[in-house]
């Protein structure tokens, strides 16, 4: 069995699991820096002591879309490890998160994913992510923004 927990910014290193955290060393930087300003939380789920799969909360993305303060949160970054895809993480990291942002007081939920990543846009599906926000393209691809009502 697994858990999911806040990560605590000293732990940062255990995203190791699943980042080539060196190679992502800009990123990496963003990503401890929203985490010191309180900007973006991130929750890691763990088996037996080793993370398996990430999922972060964002308070604030700069676009309306995404985050509205007091009521919408982005859940940014899920990731699962490979191996452990298709075994149900994803489903309960996005359970777990939806939980999170209701727990803390918002109302809605945001996300985007690429339009070809079928496995995830099943996920966010079942979750209830059902109200369309954008669909286009970007310099990564074709993707849409979702968003859950809590």
């Amino acid at each position: 069995m697994y858990t999911i927990t806040l990560l605590p910014l000293r732990d940062f290193k255990k995203l190791g699991a699943l980042h080539d955290l060196k190679a992502r060393k800009k990123q990496a930087r963003h990503w401890k820096r929203e985490m010191r300003s309180g900007n973006r939380q991130i929750f890691v789920c763990e088996e037996d002591g080793a993370v398996i799969a990430e999922g972060d909360l964002l308070y604030d993305a700069n676009d309306p879309d995404y985050t509205i303060p007091g009521q919408r949160v982005e859940l940014v970054k899920l990731v699962v490890k490979k191996e452990r895809r298709g075994q149900g993480v994803g489903t309960a990291m996005t359970a777990f998160l939806c939980e999170e942002a209701w727990r803390q007081g918002f109302s809605e939920i945001s996300l985007g994913v690429n339009k070809d990543n079928a496995a995830a846009l099943h996920v966010y599906e079942k979750a209830g992510f059902d109200t369309l926000l954008f669909d286009g393209e970007d310099q990564w691809g074709a993707y849409v923004k979702l968003l859950k009502r809590l």
